[in-house]
């Protein structure tokens, strides 16, 4: 585990604030309402030596006229400084929390724009879960520290500096003494940061884990439950909670043993203090007035001190969080994919979102034309890894004409679902080109190359809302006659409109509300609507009964129509319809034919057929190995 200093704890939140410049107005508000409230704090230690002095005059036998009204107006003036304190630090208040509300806007908004952008691969590796707790611990214990921060302690701060200017004007020993706490005070402290950052960061660690198991868990309820597995669950999450209690305990009787330290260190200080205050006054140097100012001072210094654990307590979840946050903004984007937000800190003051100039949208807009004479899809030596060494394809070629219908057939991780992820732009080959319309995707907008591809995913991967705004997720701009002759056209209009609210009616997380049928006929219309030249089917029938196939499958013909499609098939009557077969083996181009041609050649597609006509049981497993149904 990384330890972190002071320097970099100093820099870790320097670099949040230099992050949301842009709530400059804010920072400026909250240093003058600070001021303010540490200027007429100030007073009050002033009034009361003008009275305690007119006070023990009077009562040594001096002249008593005009000492009433004289103390009278002194306690006028300390209610309107009290007023006016109370005024200025509740408006400093406001802008406080106003600004951690902003700061926690722009941050959040900012790490998921950051997610949006980076590639698959970052994914790949992490769990989900842990990325939302990510965002909510991190986030909300920085702002939260900055918040209060502005709320309390900096006016108290201020309020501490003008204390030692004023006492060194009375008695150079004491300043010095209330100089030296801080110091001390925060040697103490860092001392103690190193090891507390490093528990910190195993108690992160497991918090994390155990939010990204929880999510999993709770979208995945009916596995859960199926399996009878919810004490398991329990246990493993209980154990990650218990072993940041066991982690608090250390870190807990780490940081009081050095806390009760560090007072004992401020008592001997303030010991000090008071003995001179006491002594002078006795010996006639102080007057009783000075006494009074000088205690009220000392104690307006004692609180930020006192609040310094506190303050410091906090002050290190946010260092912890907010390294965590950057770790993710540090990720190396996915070529042009940084987009949406505005370059100021991702809102304007007013919360409107403008777009960084250059970035593209991710609104799909209108058909994008391919250009003719070209093939839509030609691989040429296109070669990829997931990990270097470990090939999943070697030197693919082939060609997909204008209208045509292609299918991808091997054995299961064979290399058909890594090549639409590398049509989509998820990956980038690791040799040879891949170019769509005669043009290198690596030479296109990530999003212009996701424009001119629709894809039907096996599992529909619907959101929750409502209907329309699923069958919309591709158009933003869609029109509501557009939404249901896309919808007509799918064949899911009759089951639409039995549900009460039509197409406002919502359909659950992941369209838990719709049976499988329906969900592949919403993506079906998705895809329709998006319109785009290419279309990838990862066979959206496979699991589905034989009367919702068939009508998935009349939307999937509509599709197809005078479109350029790749055809993932799980189905060799599928295989059989489209114009051309690619069989792929060990992550090459075995054969590529039409399905006549390669009934015909002894290759995979000619065993499939084989395969298909034995009865024997070995047969038939050899045929799901290529994820074929029959």
């Amino acid at each position: 585990m990384e330890v972190v200093t002071e320097g970099a704890s100093v820099r870790s939140i320097a670099q949040i604030l230099t992050t949301t410049r842009v709530l400059w107005p804010y920072y400026a508000g909250i240093v003058v309402c600070s001021l303010l409230t540490a200027a007429t704090a100030l007073v009050t230690p002033f009034i009361l030596k003008e009275a305690t002095d007119a006070v023990v005059a009077v009562a040594s036998g001096g002249p008593a006229d005009g000492v009433v009204r004289t103390v009278v107006w002194l306690a006028v003036a300390l209610l309107v400084a009290d007023v006016v304190n109370s005024t200025v630090q509740n408006v400093g208040g406001y802008l406080g929390d106003v600004m951690a509300a902003r700061m926690r806007q722009m941050l959040s908004t900012r790490y998921f724009a950051k997610l949006l952008g980076l590639p698959q691969r970052y994914f790949d590796n992490q769990v989900t879960g842990a990325i939302i707790s990510r965002l909510s611990r991190s986030i909300t214990e920085t702002t939260s520290f900055l918040g209060n921060f502005a709320n309390n302690f900096f006016p108290m701060l201020l309020t501490v500096v003008a204390v030692l200017v004023i006492s060194a004007g009375y008695s150079w020993p004491l300043a010095l003494l209330l100089a030296l706490i801080f110091p001390v005070y925060m040697g103490l402290t860092a001392m103690t940061s190193k090891r507390w950052q490093v528990l910190e960061g195993e108690k992160n660690e497991q918090v994390d884990l155990a939010g990204g198991r929880f999510a999993e868990v709770i979208g995945q309820i009916n596995v859960v439950k199926s399996f009878v597995a919810e004490r398991r669950e329990l246990s493993l999450f209980g154990r990650r909670y218990a072993r940041t209690v066991a982690t608090t305990r250390v870190q807990s009787r780490y940081w009081h043993v050095m806390d009760a330290i560090r007072r004992a260190f401020l008592n001997v200080v303030f010991f000090g203090i008071y003995v001179i205050l006491f002594v002078r006054t006795a010996q006639g140097v102080f007057s009783v007035g000075d006494m009074v100012l000088l205690i009220t001072l000392v104690g307006m210094a004692k609180t930020p001190v006192q609040m310094m654990s506190y303050l410091i307590d906090t002050a290190q979840r946010a260092i912890a969080g907010s390294r965590d946050y950057f770790d993710v903004m540090a990720e190396p984007a996915d070529r042009d994919e940084p987009l949406l937000l505005a370059a100021d800190g991702e809102a304007d003051l007013g919360g409107a979102e403008r777009e960084t100039p250059g970035a593209t949208s991710d609104v799909v807009g209108p058909p994008v034309a391919l250009p003719d004479g070209v093939p839509v899809l030609e691989l040429d030596g296109v070669t990829f890894a997931y990990e270097e060494g470990h090939d999943v394809l070697r030197d693919v070629s082939f060609r997909v004409r204008r209208g045509e219908r292609v299918a991808l057939v091997s054995e299961s991780g064979g290399g058909k679902t890594t090549l639409v992820s590398l049509l989509l732009g998820f990956y980038r080959p690791t040799g040879g080109r891949l170019l769509l319309g005669g043009q290198d995707i690596a030479d296109l907008p990530l999003a212009e190359v996701r424009r001119r591809v629709a894809v039907v995913f096996q599992d529909a991967s619907l959101f929750s809302g409502t209907i329309r705004e699923n069958i919309a997720y591709g158009r933003e701009d869609a029109s509501e006659a557009d939404v249901v002759r896309a919808a007509e056209r799918a064949h899911a209009a009759p089951f639409i409109a039995g549900f009460a609210d039509g197409y406002d009616a919502t359909i659950g997380e992941r369209g838990l509300k719709l049976s499988g049928g329906q969900k592949q006929r919403i993506a079906v219309a998705r895809a329709m609507l998006k319109d785009a030249p290419v279309l990838v089917l990862d066979e959206a029938t496979s699991a589905l009964d034989t009367k919702s196939e068939r009508l998935v499958q009349l939307g999937l013909d509509e599709l197809m129509a005078d479109r350029t499609t790749l055809i993932i098939a799980h189905r060799l009557s599928t295989i059989s319809a489209v114009d051309t077969i690619v069989t792929l083996r060990d992550g090459r181009v075995d054969e590529v034919g039409s399905p006549d041609e390669l009934a015909v050649t002894g290759g995979i597609y000619s065993e499939l057929l084989a395969l298909q006509a034995s009865a024997s049981r070995k047969d038939r497993k050899r045929l799901r190995d290529f994820g074929i149904l029959g």
